[in-house]
């Protein structure tokens, strides 16, 4: 490893850059453990840190994992607790939790509350009305009357409904317009990603730490209400990402949907055929396009991406060979692309479960026009 390589990684390190989450971990030769880059532990010197790409790189050179950052889990992995509850509340999203079904749970009511305010920055209670709250919405814009979407998101009265309803969608029952987006958490092994969908095809998936996040949220919900839970398009590219993960799959097969104006659909459609293990700078996809000096607006649809790796847009670099930048932080970029060499480059045949003519990411009917275009 070069030595300015060694001097980020030291300096992510102590600044515990949650960026760098899956890029490297480091070995300490005076205790003989291996940490992820936020050990919350004391830091040690440079002279004293070995810097490994893969936690089984450290473990062949001797180093054992740390038990405070437990580097052989997914950062931020969701706790069993947390992971059972949703789980519950996915198998009746219709119940409203009182504390005897904590304790039939063998759940602490208070460890539930603080447990979902770590992950999700909502109580359980609030999780779960949330989710009980997109089943009443749904309702409602498949025809349904309010009193039938009342009843069946488990309220008795009739202004208490409407006040949570208000308060979580953003406007009254009787009022609710658009479509339904489910939105949820996914551990990736370079940190957590959000993936919105609706009913038919992934809206948007992003790391969570990404800029200008909240404006995607924002833009979503003025086209519809975005409540926790899962759906088969949720699972689909959940799946889909393990797999990328792994190194079994280079092909996305989830369906998409993207809005933006013709030109950044006509971008994104290009980014798809990139192929991974390789790079393309903006001035080569603007070529691509037949417009070969619009190499800067290429570079900004480029960071309008909504779909992070499914889009790669992560394989569009500067003229000069150096990576650019990347919502998602550089040093993701630099993982990503150097993931996909090692496990699609030309050293190895490339493999896609669903066959690159049948992806169905690049067809422009998935990519519809925004209403300002």
């Amino acid at each position: 490893m070069r030595e300015d390589a060694r001097r980020r990684y030291y300096e992510a390190l102590l600044r515990r850059d949650p960026g760098y989450e899956g890029v490297f971990y480091v070995g300490v030769r005076t205790t003989g453990v291996f940490c992820r880059p936020t050990c919350p532990a004391r830091k040690p010197r440079f002279e004293n840190c070995e810097f490994f790409a893969t936690a089984k790189a450290a473990l062949h050179a001797g180093y054992r994992p740390c038990r405070r950052c437990r580097p052989l889990s997914h950062p931020n992995e969701v706790p069993e607790l947390v992971r059972r509850l949703v789980e519950a509340v996915e198998r009746e999203p219709e119940r409203r939790w009182r504390d005897a079904d904590f304790r039939a749970l063998g759940v602490d009511v208070s460890t539930a509350r603080r447990a979902f305010k770590r992950r999700f920055g909502m109580t359980f209670v609030e999780y779960a009305r949330a989710r009980r709250m997109g089943l009443a919405l749904k309702a409602l814009r498949e025809g349904g009357s309010v009193i039938e979407a009342q009843l069946e998101a488990g309220y008795e009265s009739g202004s208490g409904f409407r006040d949570a309803f208000n308060r979580i969608v953003g406007s009254a029952p009787s009022a609710a317009k658009g479509p339904v987006f489910t939105a949820a958490w996914l551990d990736t092994p370079l940190g957590p990603m959000l993936a919105v969908a609706d009913d038919d095809a992934l809206v948007l998936l992003e790391f969570v730490d990404r800029r200008g996040l909240e404006t995607e949220l924002r833009r979503l919900r003025a086209r519809g209400a975005i409540v926790p839970g899962s759906n088969e398009v949720v699972r689909s590219i959940e799946r889909e990402l393990a797999e990328y993960f792994a190194g079994d799959r280079h092909a996305f097969a989830t369906p998409v949907r993207q809005h933006g104006s013709e030109f950044q659909r006509a971008v994104w459609r290009e980014l798809t055929r990139i192929p991974p293990g390789e790079t393309r700078t903006y001035a080569d996809v603007a070529r691509a396009l037949g417009k070969p000096t619009a190499f800067r607006a290429v570079a900004r649809a480029n960071g309008a991406n909504q779909l992070a790796i499914v889009v790669p847009c992560h394989r569009v670099v500067n003229a000069d060979g150096s990576l650019g930048g990347y919502g998602g932080g550089v040093p993701r970029k630099e993982w990503l692309l150097a993931h996909e060499r090692r496990c699609f480059g030309a050293e190895r045949p490339l493999f896609a479960p669903e066959g690159p003519e049948r992806r169905r990411v690049a067809p422009t009917a998935a990519l519809e026009p925004s209403a300002a275009d």
